[in-house]
């Protein structure tokens, strides 16, 4: 009789322990799936244990006041991203004026220090202005996340006529680039005026930055790496570069919006963009995955090593011939 007992109660045990083990794995999926999706469904038990009843209770709480939070996040971002579109807007056309009186009083008679105050005075009204398009650029990139203008093209093509538009700004530095690209052509279905404003802010920041070097490289995996020589910069900089307004000190140009936009960009396309800095070179390093323009989109990026190979290159002064050789 004692046996019996014994063993009902150890059957019971198990069939309890087998239940709870069940809701619990449901648990898991449903919290999973509440997690990684946007959707307004709680976790529902097919069990009546009243432990995981309260459980899932408790965790359905969390779940509401996330997506709370999440809705006051989204709102707050929208209405951020809409009030810099329009302060971008409202300030356009009064520094378009400005910019306009400034040339009318440069070409009156002056003194050497009034010459100095304008100078002054244009160079300030240029950089607002830059951070004025930069943060509608800004704006209008986070925004417009489902791109239609995708189509296949060659990666070859888009860089080197990101290079050709940099010539002078290189020129300027005293940067002669060395520059490798395949003769191979690396098809890519993306969107072509985001990638070459990728590619230009990737080699905008560069000229910024560089020693008096830059070195461009194209692979036929897709993977593109800008590296130069930059001192006075450092890994916990190169990290922060993505960062929206983060600049290096002795950038005092910059908006810090460039590479940031870069990035919005390239994740919005299923690529990579990452740089890192090391014995004195920093390197950024864009990679876009094969993908349908078709099919299912941009595909997700993979990681790869960025490092300086040797390759077929296009001399500094001939941008646009493919595959010559220096």
């Amino acid at each position: 009789m004692l046996t019996g007992a014994l063993f009902l109660t150890v059957v019971l045990l198990s069939v309890k322990i087998v239940l709870m083990r069940k809701s619990v794995r449901e648990i898991k999926k449903a919290l999973d799936e509440k997690l990684t999706s946007d959707t307004n469904t709680l976790i529902d038990l097919a069990g009546r244990d009243r432990c995981m009843c309260d459980l899932a209770e408790s965790l359905n709480g969390q779940l509401r006041i996330l997506r709370e939070k999440r809705h006051r996040y989204e709102q707050g971002d929208l209405r951020l991203k809409e009030a810099v579109t329009n302060i971008s807007h409202d300030l356009r056309t009064p520094l378009t004026a400005i910019c306009g009186y400034l040339s009318l009083l440069e070409q009156e008679e002056k003194s050497e220090a009034a010459c100095r105050y304008l100078k002054v005075i244009r160079e300030r009204t240029e950089a607002l202005s830059q951070l004025t398009e930069e943060l509608l650029a800004y704006s209008v990139a986070v925004s417009d996340a489902d791109r239609t203008d995708y189509e296949r093209f060659s990666l070859n093509e888009a860089l080197e006529e990101s290079i050709s538009a940099y010539y002078a700004a290189l020129k300027g530095r005293g940067i002669s680039p060395d520059i490798s690209i395949p003769d191979e052509k690396v098809l890519r279905c993306l969107s072509r005026s985001s990638l070459s404003r990728i590619y230009g802010n990737v080699i905008h920041n560069a000229i910024k930055y560089s020693d008096g070097d830059l070195k461009i490289i194209l692979h036929t995996d897709g993977t593109a790496e800008f590296s130069n020589h930059a001192s006075g910069f450092n890994e916990i900089e190169a990290a922060r570069l993505f960062d929206r307004f983060y600049t290096v000190e002795t950038a005092r140009k910059s908006t810090g919006l460039g590479l940031s936009i870069a990035k919005v960009l390239t994740e919005q396309m299923g690529g990579s963009i990452t740089a890192f800095y090391a014995d004195g070179v920093i390197c950024v390093r864009t990679y876009f995955p094969e993908a349908s323009c078709s099919g299912d989109g941009p595909g997700n990026a993979a990681h790869v090593r960025c490092d300086i190979r040797k390759g077929t290159a296009i001399a500094a002064d001939d941008f646009s011939g493919g595959g010559k050789t220096i």
